[in-house]
């Protein structure tokens, strides 16, 4: 049985022994983070448009339960997608951990090329700490075979987190999230330096938050992106003295089986998944969008969707914000997928979720009713 999996893993992907060596060895796994809306999915869409990047897998978390950010990941015919829903808070062990399985599967059944290194993009209000514990060894307890085999097969490289100048500090103020993403990382890619104005010694500012790390930044001239995920295995060394407390804490918090909203992380911060099934008016979804976004009240953290629109329905709209700040709109020249229903999520704190339920389920057009038609 063993050899009919190396034949079909040869034919597949061509192997050579070097490869069915690579079958078996460790594969390193990068943990991309970075609180919402400060470039993670761009970061990895730059990265995975090098060649040299062409045997990456990737596992992308999302909140709530409408993905986005899966169908804006580029996935060519070598590259390997898995994608989870929801609170990662919670349910990050088993996730991860699954979503790893499944991988490692694929790669001995010969469904998929060789893998030289996994990408996991986590939701921007993720805690690093259950993620980083899924993975490294003496972290989360193996809970069967499963576990085991993704200990045996897969290790933490390293962490990258994305920072956004323009936003940082306020979400440092406000968000543990953001101060232990920051504290975890091994390289922190800074971003949108190119909207700041003036030059600010950003590492010199963030290295009490983390001495140990590099950091780098994003739109400056010669940055070798691929480098930040490559080899190693991860370590706290040199990190601040919360870093193996947070992890030690995290152990010991139980994390037992429990009813969880997917929507929900905390107690005030929620996702409001929306969708429409027919094509949208251009005008009435850039009417949602400013209203959503300009409305101080609305209590928006993040925004991103996918729109058909009736002038072109083949060309999506891409639309994404970042609290009141709304990115120019982009139309894609395909559909990602065979899925053409507009969908949007929206990230928040104390959102008015019924008046912007409300205000979307307008934007749909009504379909007039047949003079004669049953009553």
């Amino acid at each position: 049985m063993m050899g009919s999996v190396f034949k079909r893993w040869r034919k597949a992907a061509g192997a050579s022994e070097d490869g069915v060596r690579r079958l078996y060895d460790s594969v390193p796994v990068t943990l991309l983070t970075g609180f919402l809306g400060s470039g993670k999915t761009t970061l990895l869409n730059d990265i995975l448009a090098d060649p040299r990047m062409q045997d990456t897998a990737v596992i992308v978390n999302e909140f709530g339960t409408v993905p986005i950010d899966h169908d804006l990941v580029p996935k060519g015919s070598e590259t390997y997608v898995r994608t989870t829903t929801g609170c990662i808070c919670c349910t990050a062990t088993s996730d991860i951990r699954s979503s790893l399985s499944e991988l490692h599967d694929a790669r001995m059944r010969g469904d998929i090329p060789p893998v030289a290194r996994v990408v996991i993009e986590t939701t921007g209000l993720a805690d690093p700490a259950p993620i980083i514990n899924s993975v490294i060894p003496g972290g989360s307890p193996a809970l069967g075979l499963r576990d085991h085999v993704v200990a045996r097969h897969f290790h933490l490289a390293r962490v990258v987190t994305t920072f956004d100048v323009l936003s940082g500090r306020a979400t440092l103020d406000s968000f543990l999230e953001g101060w232990k993403q920051l504290a975890f990382a091994d390289h922190v890619v800074l971003t949108k330096t190119d909207l700041a104005g003036a030059d600010h010694d950003w590492p010199g500012e963030l290295s009490a938050l983390n001495p140990a790390a590099v950091y780098h930044d994003r739109h400056r001239q010669g940055i070798a992106l691929c480098e930040l995920f490559g080899e190693g295995v991860y370590s706290v060394g040199g990190k601040t003295e919360d870093v193996p407390g947070w992890l030690a804490m995290e152990r010991l918090a139980a994390h037992g089986d429990h009813a969880h909203d997917p929507n929900r992380h905390g107690d005030d911060i929620e996702a409001i998944s929306l969708r429409h099934d027919v094509a949208l008016s251009p005008q009435a979804v850039e009417t949602f969008l400013h209203i959503v976004t300009t409305n101080i009240g609305s209590g928006l953290l993040r925004l991103k969707g996918l729109f058909a629109l009736s002038d072109d329905p083949d060309r999506p709209l891409v639309a994404h914000a970042v609290q009141h700040r709304l990115s120019p709109l982009q139309r894609l020249d395909r559909w990602p997928d065979h899925d053409r229903g507009s969908r949007v999520v929206l990230i928040g704190r104390n959102m008015p979720v019924k008046p912007i339920r409300d205000l979307f389920e307008v934007l749909a057009p009504r379909v007039p009713r047949r003079k004669g038609g049953a009553k």
